[in-house]
């Protein structure tokens, strides 16, 4: 058997799954995914502060030069874009003037200019347009909204460690659903429904060790990723709520070691909305210390597509378990 550079001894990434149980002969796991257990896993994670900040998109989505990038969070419009260095530029979304839509404006040697009756801003205070604080953490833009928030403002949002950024790949999803951000969250927070409801994407899956409290608060679960067929990648991952509105997954053991998946459930509505949209915005950070990987970085505009495809086919089930969630919650028949 080879070994690689680093001197480890060299083993294939994939795995040939022994011929085992179908879907409906693999281990019920109903009685380990106590709604207790998730309720204060939960509850923790809520508790916890965010400083006010909010994930809004992929970094690469707001580019210098191009048009400006508008979301609507908790109900407050706000619109991003980049000066001509690159710098970060953010506040609401709605002119000062007479209320046109800044997303829908063109930016002008690094200052918005309204289309509707050319009123620039450079990112300065102006006519009563205040700008919001914003971050850029490489992957994604978060702006802070204080007045939404409530929250004591910190100075920067809560980022999850991350691979090396020059080392690493990335690709961001975004997908909306009609429930709140706790929808979203519980739904990572409950690592037992993968391989029920996902069995296309995870085979195998145990959860080794429970959240023990504020300590030790972390979902360990040795699962594999299904490649094709009988080909697994089998890993040990961790979840984690390092603040109200975030779930991390991270591989601990395994192919791709430190590699993140980070889960960001930002409201688009309103708290007190009738109809409450929810948007899930989730970044995949990926490393290995194979050689190979680096023609995979290299390869990044071709996979991150397909990255983003994968993500896309598991949050076509993981919206609807939310958004029922949100449904039997609304209605008070929430079971526990």
């Amino acid at each position: 058997m080879s070994r690689r550079a680093n001197g480890k001894r060299w083993s294939a990434p994939l795995r040939l799954r022994d011929a085992g149980a179908d879907w409906a002969e693999q281990k019920p796991t109903w009685r380990e995914a106590r709604p207790a257990l998730i309720a204060e896993a939960l509850k923790r994670a809520t508790a916890r502060p965010s400083g006010n900040w909010y994930a809004v998109g992929a970094s690469r989505e707001v580019r210098a030069g191009a048009r400006p990038y508008g979301r609507t969070v908790a109900g407050t419009e706000v619109v991003l874009w980049r000066a001509d260095g690159g710098e970060l530029r953010a506040g609401p979304g709605s002119c000062p003037h007479l209320g046109a839509p800044l997303r829908e404006s063109r930016v002008v040697c690094g200052t918005l200019v309204c289309h509707w009756h050319g009123l620039a801003l450079d990112g300065a205070p102006f006519a009563g347009w205040q700008p919001f604080p914003v971050h850029d953490d490489g992957v994604l833009v978060w702006v802070r909204l204080d007045e939404v928030g409530g929250e004591e403002p910190t100075e920067r949002p809560v980022v999850p460690e991350r691979p090396t950024r020059g080392g690493a790949l990335d690709a961001v999803f975004t997908a909306v659903g009609r429930c709140e951000p706790q929808d979203v969250v519980a739904n990572r927070l409950d690592p037992w429904h993968g391989s029920w409801f996902h069995p296309y994407s995870f085979v195998d899956l145990s959860v080794v060790r429970e959240p023990r409290g504020d300590e030790d608060d972390a979902f360990v679960v040795d699962v594999s990723f299904r490649v094709a067929g009988r080909l697994v990648v089998p890993v040990r991952a961790e979840f984690t709520a390092p603040e109200p509105r975030t779930v991390v997954m991270r591989i601990t053991d395994g192919e791709g070691v430190s590699s993140v998946v980070e889960t960001h459930a930002t409201p688009l509505t309103r708290p007190d909305h009738e109809c409450p949209r929810t948007a899930v915005i989730e970044a995949t950070v990926a490393t290995s210390d194979r050689r190979g990987f680096a023609l995979a970085r290299a390869a990044a505009p071709v996979l991150r597509p397909l990255m983003r495809r994968t993500a896309g086919r598991l949050w076509v089930d993981d919206l609807a378990y939310a958004e029922r969630r949100w449904t039997l919650r609304s209605t008070g028949r929430f079971p526990g």
